[in-house]
């Protein structure tokens, strides 16, 4: 057989890290597979392939016997001892059965093993690349639209957006730029696949990992995050050093900070809160914007009962309960918010108990 084949191989080696011994292990198999086929051979045949001659032989396990019944499986033995005088019956022999035309046969097979090899490799050199971006956010380009998919251009490889995933305030047009959250990559027979998500909760935790420095280097933490995507979002942080204002990091100077990620979530409002192992401290400033009076905690029901001045009951619970609903995802505590009269019927609160003129939230960044 030609060079020209091994050359092929030391190519594919060397620009597609494809193992050679892996291409001519599979084109040994190929080989065997195509003679046994072309020749109606149910022989235990193996090629031997030698690079440096260019060449490719084929040859038969043949049974040593005294009387030949089967001949593609036995050889007599005066004709084995032509081949070697030591062989005796019962022996195993190798006999070449190359036939004329094997070239063609061998190239044909070399050409299908080899295509389907660099299919393989490439396909699995784009998982490996891709494999470990899961959770992260990619930056794409849309490239065609279906009923179930936005299809987004991430470079060697085009992801999928499920229609769930996406959301509902966007529209999605051919050549947009846009950035994902990446969910799932899967290996396939037909290739990797890679699904993404503009709705997950783990987009605005990197988002901000990527715009705030100090979440990035790890000073400030993001704790939990709690999203209604495409229209509300709460996010809490935290930062063991008591000098370091988590909330401030985040927001940035003048808002800029997160005014770029509301920016690219496309007006989504986001809730800042400093996180509290406090469940009366973390449950108040998860219900910010709004004022709290007094929160009553039962820990073995990991619950709490949240009472707000009269004016503030539907800033809390807010639109469709939505306020409410984002804090209790925020904190992992149910809440149940009553009025301070309410509260003060039932017997919640003493008369007393009031909010201070001069109550202060805590510090967080809401576009309203």
């Amino acid at each position: 057989m030609s060079s020209e084949l091994f050359d092929a191989m030391n190519y594919l080696e060397k620009e597609k890290g494809i193992d050679k011994n892996l291409l001519l292990e599979a084109l040994e198999a190929a080989l065997i597979s195509a003679y046994k086929k072309n020749f109606n051979s149910a022989t235990n045949v193996r090629v031997d392939i030698n690079e440096e001659e260019g060449t490719m032989k084929v040859f038969a396990r043949k049974d040593i016997v005294e009387e030949v019944m089967d001949p593609q499986q036995e050889i007599s033995l005066e004709n084995a001892k032509e081949i070697d005088p030591n062989y005796d019956v019962e022996d195993v022999i190798e006999v070449e059965v190359t036939p004329m035309d094997f070239g063609r046969i061998a190239a044909q097979a070399a050409k299908q093993v080899v295509t389907q090899r660099v299919r393989e490799a490439e396909r699995g050199i784009i998982y490996g690349e891709y494999v470990d971006r899961e959770e992260d956010v990619m930056t794409g380009i849309i490239q065609r639209k279906d009923p179930r998919f936005v299809y987004v251009n991430l470079g060697k490889i085009e992801a999928r957006l499920p229609e769930g995933e996406q959301m509902p305030t966007e529209t999605y047009e051919v050549h947009d730029r846009l950035k994902v959250f990446v969910t799932k990559v899967e290996n396939s027979n037909k290739g990797p696949h890679i699904y993404v998500s503009r709705t997950h909760p783990g987009l605005l935790k990197r988002l901000f990992e990527m715009e705030v420095p100090e979440i990035y280097d790890g000073t400030v933490e993001v704790m939990s995050v709690a999203r209604e995507a495409g229209d509300r979002s709460k996010i809490s942080v935290y930062a063991e050093d008591q000098e370091i204002d988590p909330v401030g990091s985040c927001v940035g100077q003048r808002g800029q900070r997160v005014q770029a990620i509301v920016n690219e979530l496309k007006g989504e409002k986001i809730d800042i809160v400093q996180f509290s192992e406090d469940p009366v401290e973390y449950v108040s400033n998860a219900l910010s914007p709004s004022k709290v009076v007094e929160v009553l905690v039962d820990e073995e029901e990991k619950a709490t009962t949240v009472i707000v001045p009269d004016y503030q009951l539907s800033l809390a619970i807010g639109k469709r309960g939505q306020n409410a609903r984002l804090a209790a995802k925020l904190t992992g505590w149910k809440i149940d918010i009553k009025s301070e009269s309410e509260a003060r019927e039932q017997g919640l609160l003493s008369e007393d108990a009031a909010v201070e003129d001069d109550f202060e939230t805590e510090e967080e960044w809401s576009e309203e």
